[in-house]
């Protein structure tokens, strides 16, 4: 019998030491890529202790009316309203697993009436109150509160992602509206022009110094420009809606300011500061692992996934529950005496699980599996993240050389239009030459334009893809 007994402890003290393993804290142990910027295209981002996503999306953006309509959409827009929501439904369920290390207290009274054959009705009452509570041996309320907290942080970073995507694509339509305010007020200033020429055009043809067709194809070449006019104004009233669709208001006008004239990233003033590579402070790659959403929340993921492995585990091993009841009883029958007897009793209760059909063997390998699965994302994200920094520089470097191209054939288009104009009232060029050169000025300022919003697009490309625009 003594030698039974020492089994016995020697068993529960094996078993104990076994499961202390289970309340190890998560490490994580995944090797990401050293440099995930590969080359970045003469920005040397190791020697930089800088980064663009430091800044706070207010500095970053010193519009005044920008910053006005950022704040509008983050303040109404469904999205990050819903992932507010997840975030304080995680909270609550994080409570839920901390309360678990709590006893749970129930009242449950009872009464009853009995009659058996020919006796009198015998009455009886319980008034007890039950308390019961679960003894955390083996980690499994542990590492499901853990799990539970990763998922709270998880979602967190998720409310961030949708923040920084919310500044960033609002961001972008409004570069988009100024844009397009810019080539309107191209088209228009084209518009006056070309008329200037058809007129021109128009009374050479009646002085006999020029053909109808001469007419008919400036005139066709104005049109032209009229219906582009009306496209513009289109796109304007498009992107305009899709602003809106992301305040959560009805359509209507978004106020905004001309290109250039309070934001010092794509202002002329300042020498295209946002194509400068002085500018462009990527950080070290280590960086962006502590500021992008998605590569924290793929953390967060894993170590979520690594408690609920060792939950698994967990499941293995006894489960021990106390249980026990206080109150009062009358259980002898006659009228009720209140308030009766005392009415205790103490339970003390081991569960270990011997067979449950190989579902317990099936949820750890899941749970195994799951975590390596997990691993690989992460890895896979972060390199999809510093791809997505080293196209962000490629595109403001790009643009910034074509920039310069840009400029200098617009202002040798401008030459040469105005040169043939005044060779076409002399009567020494043909329509033909005037048309070319109006309608090559015309794409060249158009283009000259979109450049510069592509610019300003990819340094918020950049800024984002850093983990910038969260906060």
């Amino acid at each position: 019998m003594k030698r039974l007994s020492y089994i016995i402890v020697a068993a529960t003290v094996s078993l104990m030491l076994t499961g202390c393993g289970l309340f190890k804290k998560y490490e994580k142990n995944v090797e990401a890529p050293a440099n995930p910027f590969g080359t970045t295209l003469g920005i040397n981002a190791n020697t930089s202790t800088e980064s663009l996503a430091q800044q706070s999306w207010r500095d970053f953006f010193p519009d005044p009316l920008l910053q006005q309509l950022i704040e509008q959409v983050l303040a109404n827009n469904t999205d990050l309203n819903s992932a507010r929501i997840t975030v304080e439904m995680s909270e609550a369920s994080l409570k839920t697993a901390k309360m678990a290390y709590l006893p749970m207290l129930s009242l449950s009274p009872q009464g009853a009436l009995s009659k058996f054959d020919n006796n009198p009705w015998t009455k009886s009452y319980e008034l007890p109150l039950q308390l019961s509570m679960d003894i955390d041996a083996f980690g499994s309320l542990t590492n499901k509160k853990r799990a539970a907290k990763a998922v709270l942080l998880q979602s967190q970073c998720y409310e961030d992602a949708v923040r920084s995507n919310l500044v960033s694509t609002v961001a972008q339509q409004y570069y988009l509206l100024q844009l397009l305010d810019r080539e309107l007020d191209i088209l228009l200033l084209t518009d006056s022009l070309w008329k200037a020429s058809l007129e021109t055009e128009k009374s050479l043809f009646e002085n006999g110094k020029a053909y109808s067709t001469a007419v008919n194809q400036l005139e066709a070449s104005y049109i032209g420009v009229k219906t582009q006019i009306v496209d513009t104004r289109r796109s304007i009233r498009a992107t305009e809606n899709n602003i809106c669709n992301m305040l959560a208001v009805e359509p209507q006008h978004i106020a905004r300011s001309h290109w250039g004239s309070a934001d010092k990233y794509h202002s002329a003033t300042e020498g295209l500061r946002m194509f400068n590579t002085d500018y462009l402070k990527v950080g070290v790659p280590a960086q962006m692992l502590e500021f992008r959403p998605d590569i924290r929340m793929a953390n967060y993921a894993m170590e979520e996934a690594f408690y609920n492995t060792q939950t698994a585990r967990s499941a293995f091993f006894p489960s021990i529950t106390l249980a026990g009841t206080l109150g009062w009883t009358n259980s002898g029958g006659g009228a009720v005496v209140n308030p009766g007897g005392l009415l205790l009793n103490f339970v003390g209760q081991l569960s270990q699980p011997l067979f449950n059909r190989g579902k317990l063997k099936a949820n750890l390998k899941t749970s195994k599996l799951y975590e390596e699965n997990l691993k690989k994302q992460y890895v896979q994200t972060v390199i999809e993240a510093g791809n997505e920094v080293n196209e962000a520089i490629a595109d403001c470097l790009a643009a910034r050389e074509k920039h310069d191209y840009y400029k200098r054939e617009v202002d040798v288009l401008h030459e040469a239009y105005r040169g043939t104009h005044e060779l076409m009232d002399n009567g020494k060029a043909n329509y033909l030459e005037v048309l070319t050169a109006q309608e090559s000025l015309l794409s060249a300022q158009l283009d000259e334009a979109s450049n510069l919003y592509n610019g300003a697009k990819a340094i918020i490309a950049l800024y984002i893809a850093l983990g910038g625009g969260a906060k």
